[in-house]
């Protein structure tokens, strides 16, 4: 029998989080796609994949105060659990770099920007030096 929540459907499928420093690393010397209110990194794993994919959140002090960095992580983790964490590759570490511009922007708005960058950064890359017209 499957986990269902109050609602009585199955919950969402939650990315897990990244904790070690070299993950956040490796994921910074990955593929980027910079949005109006966050920057979202990506790397392949090189260890066989579970099941779901790791997310890592960094909020900068030169954010805000702590309450208004946890406010934003609380926004990012509730648009990734709602739904744009479902267009995740499980064989991938991804880290959202966010701005203070989260902190106002609309919610519908913010989870489908993320979604959107889940799917242009594993989009295939043009030819090195040839120029799109």
């Amino acid at each position: 029998m499957t986990a269902r929540d109050q609602t009585g459907q199955k919950p969402a499928i939650v990315p897990s989080r990244l904790k070690k420093r070299a993950d956040f690393v490796a994921a910074s010397k990955g593929r980027r796609f910079h949005a109006g209110g966050f920057t979202l990194q990506s790397a392949k794993r090189s260890v066989a994949a579970p099941d779901v994919a790791r997310i890592g959140l960094t909020v900068t002090k030169k954010t805000g105060n702590s309450v208004v960095r946890n406010r934003i992580r609380r926004r990012l983790r509730e648009a990734l659990r709602t739904g744009a964490g479902a267009a995740t590759d499980p064989s991938h570490d991804y880290v959202i770099v966010a701005r203070r511009e989260l902190l106002s922007a609309n919610f519908a708005a913010l989870g489908a920007g993320l979604a959107a960058a889940f799917q242009k950064i594993h989009s295939p890359r043009p030819p090195r030096g040839s120029r799109a017209n």
